[in-house]
């Protein structure tokens, strides 16, 4: 029977844990503080020990170097909180087999114990400070020298760089992750930066949108399906999820779920095993999962349209990616590198940018992000025969954006002569523009979204926004 050793300062968790691993075979005794575990240790050997890492006496890097020394044949297991993910990463660089993160799950513990008790203890000269993976997977370490995708590029801003760190920070674990930002602000190209910075650099990187699809193909999509499933199955066909074993996950606009689609996810999250549509075999999964969504998932919890649970399973760490309009200095570097991209595709050798055209790029908002910059540029780049990348080049939204005046960013509204009789036509353009530009402003520029909102087609929309030169 193997002895498990938990230590915590909260009486109530010693207890619950206790009953519960007890009924599951094992023999186990509590510490309430660091060092009556300590003295225990010195007393008597354990398997594995389970410590919460925030003591009373003192914190889990104490307790772990001890265990390491009076037990060092002794699998450890340390205890945080979601936001302790940096001094969980050097707890497992230190020699903790893993981590779990409160609220605690009691299948996740068990599975993890598992896991642990089935691996040898790996002492220092062997596999000196290489951190053990998250959710019981094979140990990890951080892989920066990664080859990163060919369109990742870093910049150089103050928001960039910490978008960086936290990007350093995460990839060597295996925690879910949630990016945040709005269209177009490259969250795949950050999925894909955090599984090249990691163990799973060499394995599959799958990414799925989930933002058009209906329940049955979501489905089938991301668990397969077997000949005959269903009308039009007329061949079995593998899921993302087993394209993704052993390497990572990437969903896209993952609110866009359906409510039963959450289900079978957090089912397979759960279990780590999933089932092909109308199939019966169970397939083992090893998949780190990455998701993302322009809207905040939090939000989507309290209208009810995602479920709490699963947004809790994936929310083991979250990456807000800001907008191109907030990494001003950081602008010129992605065109640069747009245009080098696009130079490549059309056997052009177009040097850069005309002075009107920087200044175009920095003034204007971009509410497509790096989407809209580079499809602006492969454009432009097609349109140019010179050196430089001139202004006629450019859409009229983006050059007509200097010399218009809106509130800060001088769009230009259609001006009113105070002198003049009153002209209903053009207070009724006004009134409209005000009207356009509130609503696109709420929606982040969705244009979709806004016509939805404004009850009116998407086509006399773009109509309208062209006639008042938004």
């Amino acid at each position: 029977m193997n002895k498990i050793l938990i230590v915590d300062d909260d009486v109530d968790i010693c207890n619950l844990l206790s009953k519960f691993l007890t009924r599951h075979g094992y023999e186990v005794h509590s510490s309430h503080t660091g060092s009556q575990a300590i003295e225990f240790l010195k007393k008597q050997k354990v398997d594995l020990v389970l410590c919460d890492f925030r003591l009373g006496d003192m914190d889990g890097t104490v307790v772990l170097s001890k265990v390491k020394e009076l037990v060092p044949e002794a699998q450890v297991i340390i205890i945080t909180g979601y936001s302790d993910i940096k001094i969980a990463v050097n707890v497992i660089k230190a020699g903790a087999f893993d981590y779990v993160t409160k609220p605690l799950l009691p299948d996740e513990i068990l599975h993890t114990i598992k896991k642990a008790l089935d691996t040898p203890v790996e002492h220092p000269a062997i596999a000196q400070s290489a951190p053990v993976s998250v959710n019981n997977r094979p140990k990890v370490r951080a892989n920066n020298d990664a080859k990163l995708p060919p369109d990742l590029i870093t910049g150089e801003s103050t928001v960039s760089k910490e978008l960086w760190k936290q990007i350093d920070l995460v990839a060597p674990t295996n925690y879910c992750v949630i990016l945040f930002g709005e269209t177009g602000t490259g969250k795949e190209s950050v999925a894909h930066a955090i599984h090249k910075k990691s163990s799973r650099a060499d394995k599959p990187f799958i990414a799925m949108d989930c933002g058009a699809l209906s329940k049955e193909l979501a489905g089938s999509e991301l668990f397969g399906h077997e000949k005959g499933s269903f009308t039009g199955a007329i061949m079995s066909k593998a899921g993302h999820f087993e394209l993704a074993n052993g390497g990572t996950i990437f969903l896209d606009e993952v609110a866009n779920l359906s409510y039963e689609i959450q289900v079978s996810l957090l089912r397979v999250i759960q279990e780590r095993k999933a089932k092909r549509i109308g199939g019966n075999k169970e397939i083992e999964l090893d998949v780190r999962i990455i998701v993302a969504s322009n809207e905040n998932l939090f939000d989507s919890v309290q209208r009810g349209k995602f479920r709490e649970d699963l947004f809790h399973r994936f929310n083991e760490f979250s990456i807000h990616i800001p907008p191109l309009r907030e990494r001003g200095k950081d602008i010129m570097i992605f065109a640069n590198h747009f245009l080098a991209m696009a130079n490549r595709e059309l056997a052009k050798n177009i040097t850069g940018f005309s002075e009107e055209v920087v200044n175009s790029f920095i003034t204007y908002q971009w509410p497509g992000n790096l989407r809209e910059l580079k499809n602006v540029i492969k454009r432009a780049a097609l349109l140019t025969n010179g050196e430089l990348v001139e202004a006629k080049s450019l859409p009229l939204e983006i050059t007509n954006f200097r010399y218009t005046m809106h509130h800060e960013t001088h769009r230009q509204v259609v001006q009113v002569d105070p002198n003049a009789a009153p002209n209903l036509k053009t207070i009724s353009l006004e009134a409209e523009y005000e009207t356009i530009m509130n609503v696109l402003k709420q929606v982040n520029y969705n244009r979709t979204k806004a016509a939805k909102i404004l009850n009116i087609n998407r086509k006399t929309l773009y109509n309208k926004m062209k006639a008042l030169k938004i």
